[in-house]
C-alpha cells in the first residue's frame, strides 16, 4: 500500500499519526461491536442466528480487545511488538470468522453477510495498521 493511499486515508503525511489514527479507529470500531454484542446479545443473535451466549462472551472480549488497542493508541510511539500483536490478532479474527462460517456456524443470511463484512474490515484494519507501521519505521 503506498505512503500516498495511507496518507489520504488519515489525512496526515506523519506515519506515526497514521498508526495511531489506524489504531484508534479500530479501537472504536471493535469496542462499539463488542458492547452491543455484550448487550444486545439476544435481539443481535436472533437477528444474526448465532447463538446469545456465544455473542456476549465475544461482546466481552471485544470490548477488552478494544481497550487494550485504546491503551496502545494513547501512547506517543506505540511499541512495534504491541501493533505487531494487533495486526496479527486482526488478521487471526479474520481468517477464524470465515472458518467458523464455513465450517460450525449457521447463521440467518443476515449473519453470514455480517460476518463476511466484518472480517473484511478487520482484515482491513490489519493491513492498514502494518502498512503505517512500516511507513513510521523507513520516517
Amino acid at each position: 500500500m503506498s505512503t500516498t493511499l495511507l496518507t489520504g486515508i488519515s489525512r496526515t503525511t506523519e506515519p506515526r499519526t497514521m498508526l495511531r489514527r489506524f489504531l484508534a479507529a479500530d479501537a472504536v470500531v471493535t469496542g462499539a461491536n463488542g458492547v452491543a454484542y455484550a448487550a444486545a446479545s439476544g435481539p443481535l443473535g436472533r437477528l444474526l442466528g448465532v447463538d446469545s451466549t456465544l455473542l456476549a462472551g465475544l461482546g466481552v472480549f471485544l470490548v477488552a480487545y478494544g481497550l487494550g488497542v485504546g491503551l496502545l493508541t494513547a501512547r506517543p510511539r506505540p511499541p512495534r511488538a504491541g501493533v505487531t500483536l494487533v495486526v496479527d490478532a486482526n488478521i487471526l479474527w479474520s481468517l477464524l470468522s470465515v472458518a467458523a462460517l464455513v465450517l460450525w456456524l449457521d447463521p440467518t443470511a443476515a449473519g453470514a453477510v455480517w460476518t463476511v463484512l466484518q472480517a473484511l474490515a478487520v482484515a482491513g484494519f490489519a493491513v492498514l495498521q502494518w502498512s503505517a507501521l512500516r511507513a513510521a519505521a523507513t520516517a
